[in-house]
């Protein structure tokens, strides 16, 4: 997560200037059609795809004792421990639930919308990233199902279930793969919207509310009995490596149009011991 923070302070110090301007009329207009239906689309086939997903309760239940068996010998799991404190306190258990219910979908649909009017250059990075972890964390559910500790027969507390209904209205069970646990996309997408936040706000709260984001979730995903703890550290390092890649895929496509518009550029004569040479170009200057 380090390197997270690292990338987005490096980003904050241009982002704001970097940023190109957003279009006016009806090109700005086409343009947030076009982004609407493409994030829609996107989570659409998320959702979709984990819905229709056929899932072997007991090859997820084998694989969440795995992954239990692996933290205990890593000395990380401490879930059980961190619940029951929970569990003591009536308004502990509702913030809890409260952030892993609408600190995820709400807050990612807000920062996305403030990124696009805003940021156009940091919504395509983060865009670009939330669609490459995406993709890759269907591939990891369908070919690796975990079961949840609420669900592991652990003897965790579905704080989440027994307490609140908001949740199945965001995300009905028909479109949710209830083995889908590992990597935590809750905590992946919220440190992408997080990391987004601190790169391009400008008042200090705010980005600190940004760098309060993913950490809120990583304690709600636990304490709700929704993910482990490496599920959590999955879901950062899965994000991690897809900003990467968004962000080469940026440098890439600017590598590309400065090729472009240098190769395009007219060329001028050079004249070189009296002659005339054109074997050189030289960019010309565009009319204003």
């Amino acid at each position: 997560m380090d390197r997270g923070f690292a990338m987005a302070t490096a980003d904050s110090a241009t982002a704001r200037a970097a940023s190109p301007a957003v279009a006016s009329g009806p090109k700005r207009a086409r343009g947030a059609v076009r982004e609407i239906v493409l994030v829609l689309a996107g989570v659409l086939v998320y959702f979709g795809v984990r819905g229709v997903t056929v899932t072997d309760a007991q090859e997820a239940l084998d694989h969440a004792l795995d992954l239990v068996a692996l933290e205990k010998t890593l000395g990380v799991y401490v879930e059980p421990s961190l619940q029951t404190l929970v569990l003591g306190s009536d308004w502990l258990v509702d913030f809890m639930n409260w952030i892993y219910i609408w600190g995820h979908w709400p807050v990612i649909a807000g920062v996305l919308l403030w990124l696009f009017f805003a940021h156009p250059a940091g919504y395509r990075r983060t865009r670009n990233a939330m669609l490459i972890s995406g993709g890759i964390g269907l591939l990891v559910f369908m070919s690796f199902p975990v079961a949840p500790p609420r669900l592991a027969g652990l003897g965790f507390t579905d704080t989440v279930t027994e307490n609140s209904s908001a949740y199945r209205v965001l995300q009905p069970p028909a479109f949710v793969n209830q083995y889908a646990a590992m990597p935590s996309l809750h905590v992946g997408w919220d440190l992408l919207m997080g990391l987004a936040v601190y790169a391009y706000a400008r008042h200090v709260l705010v980005r600190i509310a940004g760098l309060a984001l993913p950490v809120l979730m990583v304690s709600a995903v636990l304490l709700t009995a929704n993910h482990y703890v490496i599920d959590a550290a999955g879901g950062a390092a899965l994000v991690l490596a897809s900003m990467a890649a968004a962000r080469r895929i940026e440098r890439r496509r600017c590598a590309r149009g400065q090729t472009v518009e240098t190769s395009d550029a007219p060329a001028i004569p050079r004249q070189r011991d009296g002659g005339s040479e054109t074997a050189e170009s030289y960019p010309m200057p565009e009319a204003s």
